[in-house]
This record gives structure tokens, C-alpha cells and sequence, in this order.
């Protein structure tokens, strides 16, 4: 498995954003960017994907957009999270914690040992 499925991932974009709008503001294309950089290259978010999760999180009042700098004749658009921005994040945070916990009980210790061994070459 060369990366991330975005069925695997997709309840967890929003919480991926939020994240890397904590401590500044930013752009689409920058945000995919910091994205794929941290993950290793194990998730790239698709550009669809990502501007779902703006619209969602802006309606919900957790991010604001606002015009930025001009690039190439075409004006960015940056996005802030909120006050509710934060709730949500650490409300995310808590709600990831018990998933993992679930989930680990069903992962076989046999299983992720193998996963851990080098591919088997000829």
C-alpha cells in the first residue's frame, strides 16, 4: 500500500485542517502542500477534497475565508480557523482518541508484525 485511501481518512480532513490553521492563517494550495509533507507522502489530499472540507468548515463556523495576496493575476483566498474552530478541533481530538482505542482492539498483533517485516523478494 503505497498511501492513505481517502475512505480511510475522510472523517479525519477536517481535523487535519484545523490543525494546520491553529497557529496561522493559510491557502489552499499551501495546506495540500504541508499536507503531503508531514504525512510522508502517505496522504495527498485531493484539491475536490479539500475545498469540501472549507465549505463544510466554513458553514459550520469554524474557519473564515478571506482575500489575500495576488498571485499570477489571481487573488488567494486564506482561511482562519475560529474560536468554534477550536472547540471543534479539541472535540475532534477527544472523538479520535476513543476511535483509535476501538479500533486497536480489533487490530491482531500477528498481523501488524507481518506488516513491519521487508516484502518478500525473489
Amino acid at each position: 500500500m503505497s498511501g492513505i485511501s481517502s475512505d480511510a481518512i475522510r472523517g479525519y480532513n477536517d481535523i487535519i485542517i484545523l490543525c494546520l490553521l491553529w497557529d496561522r492563517e493559510s491557502y489552499g494550495y499551501e495546506i495540500a502542500k504541508q499536507i503531503r509533507e508531514i504525512s510522508e507522502n502517505k496522504y495527498i489530499i485531493k484539491e475536490t477534497t479539500l475545498y469540501s472540507s472549507f465549505t463544510r468548515l466554513e458553514k459550520g463556523g469554524y474557519i473564515e475565508s478571506f482575500p489575500g495576496t495576488e498571485t499570477n493575476g489571481r487573488k488567494r483566498t486564506y482561511y482562519r480557523i475560529t474560536d468554534s474552530g477550536r472547540t471543534y478541533y479539541r472535540e475532534k481530538c477527544r472523538e479520535w482518541d476513543l476511535t483509535r482505542e476501538v479500533v486497536e482492539k480489533f487490530i491482531r498483533a500477528e498481523e501488524t508484525e507481518i506488516l513491519a517485516l521487508p516484502p518478500v523478494t525473489e
